[in-house]
């Protein structure tokens, strides 16, 4: 099924990314991408998608245009709906006097059916990005209030600096996690990731070299697979593991090897999740740095994005595989 994903603006690149989890992406702009979709309920999977319609076309970001687009789709409806307009920055070009309320108003006019503007069965929505005015039937918004739910202050054991849930999400759904993988995350700190992986139906497995995030880990996510490893020396057969997700540490305050330089420690970890990884599947693995070229060592980076977090610490994200 054809759909069109209007994202957040929180990134540039990785809600792009993450759309890989539930389809093949046709067409993209600033916070919008038409994706081939088979199963449109799993896009309520994603943590950085606002919401998915069905896509109906799409035309210059002209009144005109738009008027045309209506007339060739001449939708008719028994069911009450509304029309909504989003302009996403560098939608329309500053000679374009058309504003969002013109757009909405032509859908009123031109959809055949009961308007409703408070309490509509379905909700047809212009969004305006770039070049592009696209056009859709909303299916369902994204439910974020969960990923705020599951702050990490609102844990039973908390860490400062840990990764916030939907970038924990977002991570898990670029590495593919499907229902009943194994998921490995080697640095499992507070256990963030693996609360995620859970959540998608996926056997998450944590280990970590300091005793007491594996002990703190424990109260945050009584179903994981927990216990106290060296990353460098991982409990696990070859190619026994379906993704690995992981924030590599970084800091004084880490639990390493007294012998190791972080480097060395980075890389002895990539060795081992090379060896522990299925063949054909993904580990994403974040660093505080670009670590991608002791990466390229060990595996193929597929994929290279950045998040900035505050003043003096900027995510590297690291896509890789065999």
């Amino acid at each position: 099924m054809k759909l069109l994903f209007e994202l957040s603006g929180e990134n540039p690149t990785l809600p792009f990314a993450e759309l890989a989890c539930v389809g093949t992406i046709l067409e993209e702009r600033l916070q919008v991408a038409v994706v081939n979709c088979p199963f449109p309920e799993n896009a309520k999977r994603l943590a950085m998608t606002q919401v998915v319609l069905e896509y109906l076309g799409d035309c210059e970001p002209q009144i005109p245009a738009f008027k045309n687009l209506l007339k060739e789709l001449a939708i008719t409806t028994n069911h009450t709906f509304s029309g909504r307009a989003k302009k996403i920055h560098g939608g329309l070009h500053e000679h374009n006097p058309s504003s969002q309320r013109e757009f909405e108003r032509l859908i009123g006019d031109m959809i055949s059916g009961p308007v409703s503007l408070n309490n509509p069965e379905t909700e047809y929505r212009a969004i305006l990005s770039e070049d592009k005015c696209y056009f859709g039937k909303v299916l369902f918004p994204i439910n974020r209030s969960g990923y705020d739910a599951r702050n990490p202050g609102k844990r039973d054991f908390f860490h400062p600096g840990v990764m916030m849930p939907r970038m924990a999400r977002t991570l898990a759904n670029i590495a593919g996690v499907q229902v009943g993988d194994r998921v490995l995350d080697p640095f499992c700190g507070t256990g963030g990731i693996l609360i995620e992986a859970d959540l998608l139906g996926a056997t998450a497995i944590g280990s970590d070299f300091d005793p007491l995030m594996v002990q703190g880990s424990r109260q945050n996510i009584l179903q994981s697979l927990l216990m106290l490893a060296d990353a460098t020396q991982l409990p696990f057969q070859d190619h026994s593991i379906d993704s690995v997700v992981t924030d590599l540490p970084y800091g004084q305050s880490v639990c390493i090897k007294k012998a190791d330089t972080m480097d060395n420690l980075y890389a002895k970890a990539l060795d081992e999740i090379a060896r522990v990884l299925k063949i054909g599947r993904r580990a994403v693995v974040v660093t505080h740095k670009d670590i991608s070229g002791i990466a390229r060592q060990h595996m193929t980076i597929l994929e290279q994005h950045k998040q900035r977090v505050h003043k003096s610490l900027t995510r590297h994200v690291l896509v890789l595989s065999h």
